[in-house]
């Protein structure tokens, strides 16, 4: 069967850049920049993700457009004879159901969130009211399924309509939608009465800040941050290098996609400090920013549940974007595995992935259990731990060691995949640092992150 292939360069760095923005994009990235002394976190955070990210998300696109294979059959390709890297790609495709089993729960947080927002469900709430509509949720597995089913059957059934006109399509309609309400609702958060103050503290940097959390804490963070906010290391990826065409070079078009990902990142600051410093609430809440905070401000602000609906369409959207992209890489890898259709893949992973994700759902009632405390107390937060400190760290270390090692795919056949086409060109004289010195930053960020975990 002739593999598919993305139609336009544009459906490719949309559907890239849209698996790489999600929810954490909104929330944390400005949390950890107005905790981090503002600027300054900005400048190293930009400064680790060409460090980290670019050139690995280099490598997942290289090794994919290279095999013209899913994940987990791309190293099948590629690998020497009698190699096991090919086990990583099972890893990858786990990483892929086991992101799916928290991140479609929490997508569908968004959509009811937006559902409450449009029918009113906020007004007249005070802040202990709006505190108690989350705890509610949370508490109602009913609600919290519906919801996830909604998210599910929506995104596999785009998926089983095909790569151009189902996938391609409607992510173009998804991210354009999703920059558009974006920029809406940043001009409106400029011209709340908190705006200077607001985006003073968000950017410009802030000495005492930065002494208050820790230069250490500071560096680790935005490090962190940088890693993460692509989605490497389970091939998210790698599936859509293997789709398109050898005409422009790897370097250029992740470069594009790391902007898109980082101007929504920055922008979504522009959204909430504002906000958060006009109605005087904590601009370092976490999680419970987008659940409790903003609709307590969405309450108090003249048409505020307007930009409440398009906030949480916002939302939606921007977690939608990921879980299309994810199913996209498990039914290709479904596809590869089994030799059956699209169609047929798709129907199996519906009902897989629904059934999966319940745990996550009962683990905020009846499944809550007391050895989850280490990692966070549900069972979203070990599976959130799973993915993030274990599986991704450890993933992009295989992908970067298989690209950089002669005992892998090797260096001179990655480079001259990521250098096809017109556009900027890995060199040469980066083979030190990438062999040498990037394999011990990310091994870094993995013991940090279980130090951080259960040490700190």
């Amino acid at each position: 069967m002739e593999r598919e292939r993305l139609k336009s360069r544009l459906g490719f760095i949309l559907i890239s850049a849209g698996c790489a923005i999600g929810i954490g994009n909104v929330w944390k990235f400005p949390y950890m920049t107005g905790k981090g002394g503002g600027g300054a976190f900005v400048l190293l955070y930009l400064l680790f993700l060409v460090m980290l990210g670019l050139p690995i998300m280099t490598m997942e696109f290289s090794i994919g457009r290279a095999a013209r294979k899913s994940p987990v059959m791309a190293y099948q390709r590629l690998e020497p004879a009698g190699s096991k890297w090919h086990i990583h790609g099972i890893v990858a495709l786990v990483g892929n159901y086991l992101l799916m089993m928290f991140y479609t729960t929490v997508s569908g947080w968004m959509l009811h969130y937006f559902y409450l927002t449009v029918t009113g469900g906020f007004e007249g709430l005070d802040s202990e009211g709006v505190s108690k509509v989350f705890e509610n949720m949370l508490s109602q597995p009913t609600i919290m399924i519906f919801w996830m089913v909604v998210v599910v059957v929506a995104g596999m059934f785009i998926v089983s309509r095909g790569l151009e006109s189902g996938l391609e399509n409607i992510t173009k309609i998804v991210m354009v939608t999703l920059l558009v309400v974006m920029i809406i609702l940043a001009i409106n958060s400029f011209f709340l009465k908190g705006a200077a103050e607001g985006l003073k503290y968000y950017l410009v940097p802030s000495i005492s800040r930065i002494e208050e959390t820790g230069i250490g804490d500071v560096i680790t963070g935005a490090m962190n941050q940088a890693f993460f906010t692509l989605s490497l290391g389970i091939g998210a990826m790698l599936i859509f290098g293997s789709y398109i065409s050898n005409d422009r070079s790897m370097l250029g078009e992740s470069v594009t996609i790391v902007i898109l990902d980082t101007f929504v990142a920055i922008v979504s600051g522009l959204i909430i400090f504002p906000a958060t410093f006009t109605y005087g609430v904590d601009q370092t809440s976490g999680p419970s920013l987008i659940f409790i905070t903003l609709p307590n401000i969405f309450n108090k602000m003249p048409l505020g549940r307007l930009w409440g609906s398009f906030f949480f369409i916002f939302m939606s959207f921007a977690a939608f974007s990921t879980v299309l992209a994810v199913f996209e890489n498990i039914v290709s890898c479904g596809m590869d595995l089994t030799k059956k259709s699209r169609k047929q893949v798709s129907l199996f992973n519906l009902i897989v992935i629904i059934l999966l994700s319940l745990p996550c759902i009962y683990g905020f009632s009846s499944w809550s259990f007391g050895w989850l405390k280490p990692f966070g107390g549900t069972i979203l937060d070990l599976e959130d731990f799973l993915v993030s400190n274990i599986i991704l760290p450890l993933g992009s270390l295989v992908y970067l060691l298989f690209c950089v090692s002669r005992y892998g795919w090797g260096w001179d056949n990655y480079l001259k995949e990521c250098n096809k086409g017109e556009g900027l060109k890995m060199k040469n004289w980066m083979r030190f640092y990438l062999t040498f010195i990037l394999p011990i930053i990310v091994l870094f960020i993995f013991v940090f992150g279980i130090y951080d975990k259960f040490f700190k």
